[in-house]
């Protein structure tokens, strides 16, 4: 049997471990030189556009933020083709202006986690692309327009806080956070985006909002039972927003510079990279 291909990859956070509207779905497990990705791959069509979808934390969430091979899933999505990486993610708001259940497609990133690998590089081949605009133009509009027209409430931009976990934020935390002006907090959307961004992959993220972390006086501090009774809201909305968006997509990437992130990137001489090395980044590369 052929091997399958994707163009556009769909990355399912927590409470979306399955994708409604899925077709034809063919279960693909793959072998990086990073690992395994958090589960098998599903390989088939929304409308008449061939995608991949990927639980983050797995399908039956057995793996932490910090557990999960980010490496392994991103370049499992390169291997079959995909060149656009689109996700859904639970976040909390740090602004009383973006309530749960809103939705929020950020266009900035902070990186506050510490233990966790986020490049392909290093081992002898050093590589630094630029990611002062670490979401792809093309792709954030299209979810943002997607989410829109399917009803919800939307904010079109911001910045997500990524941290560490497992555990939530400490109060402390929750309010230094709130200072630096960030829109949603999560733990997991700043390490694929700056993967995707080496690995020359549109990304862009759509942050569905359950709490309000522990800053908000008037409000419950963020539980797992709340966030799950807002995850299972949400679950529909993310596969509708996600369908739309593959749909609204062009077959073609035309406004980004995604796709040439590694043109300048990488600064060891082609020469000197060594075979090993080769064979590690050669999807890649």
């Amino acid at each position: 049997m052929s091997e399958p291909s994707a163009s556009i990859g769909l990355i399912g956070g927590s409470g979306l471990y399955a994708l409604a509207g899925l077709t034809g779905a063919r279960e693909v497990r793959l072998e990086t030189p990073f690992g395994p990705p958090s589960d098998a791959l599903l390989v088939g069509r929304i409308g008449d556009r061939d995608v991949a979808f990927l639980a983050r934390h797995g399908r039956e969430h057995r793996l932490l933020p910090s557990e999960i091979n980010y490496r392994a899933n991103v370049y499992a999505m390169r291997k079959l083709g995909v060149t656009r990486v689109l996700s859904a993610s639970a976040v909390g708001s740090m602004k009383e202006s973006i309530r749960p259940r809103d939705v929020v497609v950020p266009d900035q990133f902070i990186d506050h986690t510490r233990r966790r690998a986020s490049t392909f590089f290093g081992d002898g081949v050093a590589a630094h692309v630029g990611l002062a605009d670490p979401v792809c133009p093309e792709a954030r509009a299209a979810l943002a327009a997607s989410a829109a027209a399917a009803g919800a409430r939307t904010h079109d931009g911001g910045t997500y806080i990524c941290i560490e976990g497992p555990a939530f934020s400490t109060r402390a935390e929750s309010k230094l956070y709130r200072s630096w002006g960030v829109d949603v907090i999560g733990m997991t959307n700043a390490t694929e985006a700056k993967l995707a961004r080496e690995a020359a992959v549109c990304y862009a993220t759509l942050a569905l909002v359950t709490d309000y972390d522990c800053w908000h006086e008037e409000e419950e501090d963020v539980s797992v039972e709340g966030v799950l009774a807002n995850l299972r809201a949400n679950a529909q909305l993310a596969a509708d927003v996600l369908a739309r968006t593959v749909a609204a997509l062009p077959r073609e990437r035309t406004v980004c510079a995604c796709g040439e992130a590694l043109r300048a990137a990488v600064i060891t001489p082609r020469e000197s990279i060594s075979a090993s090395a080769r064979a590690r980044l050669d999807v890649l590369l």
